[in-house]
């Protein structure tokens, strides 16, 4: 079940902007506590910077991970084009294309509609050991359900597709067989109205209780839970219905997986399909982000990022033993990443590798290198990834 709460129920649980953490259970684990120590990874290459706040591109150092939301500050970003600089008062939404009432909406309109928050934690499509997982991030967005706003102003029964630009845009070069042509176009990407009438699609204007920052989309975004992040479109400009398929450069070309099928398994096999697919849903991926000592024993930290999928279990190995099972933090939610830890104990001297993987209800079991090898292009990376620590 989806875990939305209307404003009305937010404040009588107790939410205000400052007091947003009171909606979220404590982690099972607390905080480092006197004389814990955090074990550094052998693994992490000397160059790696996650950056500052306010960079063009950031990463989330993950081996901070301590809780449940990311604080706005070092929440991931990334981005294709420049970040514009939007004017709240003068901000308009627009929604055209095929519905019955083409309008336009103030920031104020909709915060006047009636809002929901939803805990929501996603990557970049391209995040990956490269980036050494950091291109992720949780937080609890406010905003109102895209279903009730198409609901209020009416959708063409012809109307098929969902395309949202953002107010970012540039100069794309756009390749068709011997031409090349130089257009300044905006960022967009698309949805089927099937997916955008589902209760799930947020127009959010808010990150942890305040206004979004400007490197999360200031002032209004789109959230997709269970959706790579390209899919969550930042300045959120103009909501189009169309008929045809939407092919943007984000959509058709820049975003999509190639992956070999059938066959014996080897490229050259004449029996190998090649598909290729656009980057939509997550792929069920768990990342260890963090080894704590405390006195004689280890404890393990990570979290998990799906489609929203129950999990069936967490799992972690240490040096090729048998895998042992992870404890899922009470705080998890569907849409956020969920947080699991285990307990290692009678740790020995010397370099060890820790690997954790993910299964969920269906039976679905998180990749490993090996089963990715067909898969060409870098972007939907949810290999397990071997961590190395030094027990001193």
């Amino acid at each position: 079940m989806v875990e939305y709460l209307t404003r009305r129920e937010s404040l009588k649980r107790g939410l205000t902007a400052t007091g947003i953490l009171a909606l979220i259970p404590e982690w099972s684990l607390p905080a480092l506590a006197q004389g814990d120590t955090d074990v550094p990874f052998t693994d992490m290459p000397k160059n790696y910077n996650p950056a500052t706040p306010g960079a063009a591109t950031r990463q989330l150092d993950i081996r901070k991970l301590d809780g449940m939301l990311t604080p706005k500050d070092q929440f991931f970003t990334t981005q294709h084009f420049t970040k514009p600089e939007i004017d709240a008062a003068a901000y308009r939404l627009k929604f055209t294309g095929m519905v019955h009432k083409p309008t336009e909406f103030t920031l104020a309109d909709l915060k006047a509609m009636k809002s929901v928050e939803l805990i929501n934690g996603f990557e970049c499509s391209g995040n990956s050991a490269r980036a050494m997982e950091g291109l992720s991030s949780c937080g609890r967005f406010t905003g109102v359900r895209l279903s009730s706003v198409l609901k209020q102003l009416g959708v063409d029964s012809k109307a098929r597709e969902v395309v949202f630009f953002g107010y970012d845009r540039g100069p794309l070069d756009i390749a068709f067989r011997q031409q090349t042509y130089k257009l300044e176009q905006q960022f967009g990407r698309s949805i089927t109205l099937e997916h955008a009438m589902k209760p799930e699609p947020l127009i959010a204007y808010a990150l942890n209780g305040d206004p979004l920052t400007q490197n999360q989309g200031f002032p209004v975004r789109l959230i997709m839970p269970g959706w790579y992040g390209v899919a969550n479109v930042k300045w959120l400009s103009e909501v189009h219905l169309q008929e045809e398929r939407f092919l943007g450069n984000y959509q058709a070309r820049w975003y999509r997986t190639l992956r070999g099928v059938g066959g014996t398994g080897e490229d050259a096999d004449p029996q190998t399909q090649w598909v290729e697919n656009e980057v939509t849903h997550m792929q069920l991926k768990s990342v260890i982000a963090r080894v704590r000592k405390t006195g004689a024993s280890h404890t393990v930290l990570g979290f998990v990022l799906n489609d929203g999928t129950p999990l069936k279990s967490v799992e972690v190995q240490i040096d090729n033993g048998p895998w042992q099972k992870a404890e899922m933090d009470h705080a998890n939610t569907q849409f956020s990443w969920k947080l699991f830890s285990y307990k290692w104990e009678g740790a020995t001297p010397g370099e060890h590798t820790l690997v954790s993987r993910a299964t969920d209800a269906n039976g679905v079991v998180q990749a490993t290198a090996a089963d990715l090898k067909r898969k060409k292009t870098f972007l939907e990376d949810n290999a397990q990834f071997p961590r190395k620590v030094m027990i001193a």
